[in-house]
């Protein structure tokens, strides 16, 4: 298992082996000892599962705190862009993103601490898996809007499928001093 860590202090890609064969192939997607070793320590409290058709786009969430999440996050079918905004006022990298394609083929994983809001774009018809280190909690859900022209995310797609709600979702500065 490989870990790479991003210019963006916290996140993480996660390149597992993957052992072939003629009846398919076996990979392991977590381990807490060797993820604690790699700069992962996080408790995982809860497993999320999602599809979405090609085109769809969502986020970018985040919970506030106290129920604040981590997430590691692969793609079990398909790919995705996915994205993570850097939240965190204390860091160097405040406002800034980083992009990561995960894909069925490399089965690549992506940790996001907490102080990240997070969103991904459906390359293809892709079903999306994710762990959370904290429990969902509606009253604490936020968000920033996906087009936001101060984060200037490059999505590669002009008209993503995107719900309601999320284009409602505040600009990142309109945010960012509730942030502290």
């Amino acid at each position: 298992m490989e870990f790479r860590k991003s210019a963006i202090e916290g996140l993480i890609e996660i390149f597992p082996d993957i052992y072939k064969d003629e009846r398919g192939f076996f990979l392991e997607t977590f381990q807490k000892e060797r993820f604690a070793a790699n700069g992962i320590p996080d408790e995982f409290v809860q497993d999320n599962q999602s599809f979405s058709i090609k085109g769809v786009l969502r986020g970018l969430h985040f919970q506030k705190s106290p129920f604040a999440q981590g997430k590691l996050v692969r793609v079990i079918k398909g790919s995705v862009l996915d994205v993570a905004v850097d939240l965190r006022t204390d860091s160097p990298t405040f406002g800034k993103y980083e992009t990561v394609i995960l894909t069925e083929e490399l089965q690549n994983l992506f940790y996001i601490p907490t102080g990240f809001a997070h969103g991904f774009l459906a390359l293809e018809d892709s079903i999306f898996s994710y762990k959370c280190t904290n429990f969902y909690d509606k009253a604490s859900e936020s968000g920033i809007l996906w087009n936001d022209p101060d984060l200037n995310i490059e999505w590669g797609i002009k008209n993503p499928i995107v719900t309601e709600k999320d284009c409602l979702l505040p600009t990142f500065n309109s945010i960012s001093k509730d942030l502290a």
